[in-house]
């Protein structure tokens, strides 16, 4: 059984937690406002998160369509929220960076990227115990560049483009002790400046300082093996792009544990009370088929055993005069 949690808010703006199981209709939990509360309350009882949706109990069916849909994780300190991400991870996705690279230096023999790339495929699903060849990591932002589902991607005024980037996210809580406890997968729109990229693979860290998205589920227990979904950019009410994109680990060069594993081994990351929202990676993006996205463009990301998208429209941050001054 598929077993996943949405976080809502009702009209009156009182939070709270519904569990859909297959294609039942998703109930709410008694007594349980957040998907953090729940899992502080299974680690302090020991229990698994679905041992402990057990213990809350159903308090009847909700109809999502009637809610609004919060992200599946979240922090009452949105500076205690971290997302962050891995680069070159699936099978095929060096290919368009390596072609925003290359053009940079039509002579080399090998980008860094491609490097990297090969670096996943030789060494990055160790066994077990093992650790294996360490990834592109990149910085995201905090809880406040968290986007809930339907609302809008704001990109920066600065930005040089606004783009796609369908693939799952891992969710992870801190416990008391510093141990990183996985609570669950969403689908995610890491959205990215790809242009900005382009121009230099050293500009990578501001391409990624951007907005992300992800879908209202948080989907319990391991990730299937091969996930097959649907990336596209609505326009005007039309199709403008829709290409499959595949994820999993049947089609990625890393381990989801090897992944976590290089990113958990730095002490900052492990303090308690904390929220890690970790992005896997993608080999499909519409701007490497040529696509400039515009304002009002809507992107939907699809894919089962998911039951709901992520879907955000995007739009462009007012443009701010930033100036430091001398106190």
């Amino acid at each position: 059984m598929t077993t996943s949690l949405v976080q809502f808010a009702d009209a009156a703006g009182r939070r709270g937690v519904a569990v859909l199981r297959d294609l039942a209709p998703p109930q709410r939990l008694a007594g349980v406002e957040s998907v953090r509360a729940l899992a502080g309350a299974a680690l302090a009882a020991g229990h698994s998160l679905v041992e402990q949706i057990a213990v809350a109990g159903d308090a009847g069916a909700v109809d999502l369509d009637a809610l609004t849909l919060l992200p599946p994780i979240d922090h009452a300190d949105p500076a205690h929220l971290l997302m962050t991400g891995t680069g070159l991870t699936h099978l095929g996705s060096a290919e368009g960076r390596d072609k925003m690279h290359r053009s940079i230096s039509e002579t080399a023999q090998q980008t860094d990227s491609m490097r990297m790339f090969l670096m996943g495929v030789e060494g990055g699903k160790p066994g077990e115990g093992a650790v294996g060849a360490q990834p592109e990591w990149f910085y995201k932002g905090n809880g406040t560049s968290l986007v809930a589902p339907g609302a809008p991607l704001r990109s920066p005024a600065f930005a040089l483009d606004a783009g796609e980037e369908p693939e799952i996210a891992g969710v992870y809580l801190i416990d008391s002790d510093g141990n990183p406890v996985r609570l669950g997968f969403a689908l995610a729109n890491e959205f990215s400046d790809h242009v900005t990229e382009r121009g230099n693979y050293l500009w990578l860290a501001h391409s990624k300082l951007r907005a992300a998205a992800l879908g209202p589920e948080l989907l319990l227990g391991d990730l299937p093996e091969d996930i097959r979904g649907t990336s596209r950019i609505v326009r005007g009410g039309e199709t403008l792009w829709e290409r499959p994109f595949v994820t999993g680990e049947a089609n990625m060069s890393h381990s989801i544990a090897n992944l976590e594993q290089h990113h958990f081994k730095y002490d900052l990351f492990r303090q308690p009370g904390d929220v890690h929202v970790h992005f896997f990676g993608t080999a499909t993006l519409s701007f490497s088929e040529g696509i400039r996205t515009e304002p009002g463009d809507v992107f939907e990301i699809e894919a089962a055993p998911f039951r709901l998208p992520a879907r955000n429209a995007i739009a462009i941050e007012p443009a701010r005069d930033v100036r430091v001054r001398m106190l």
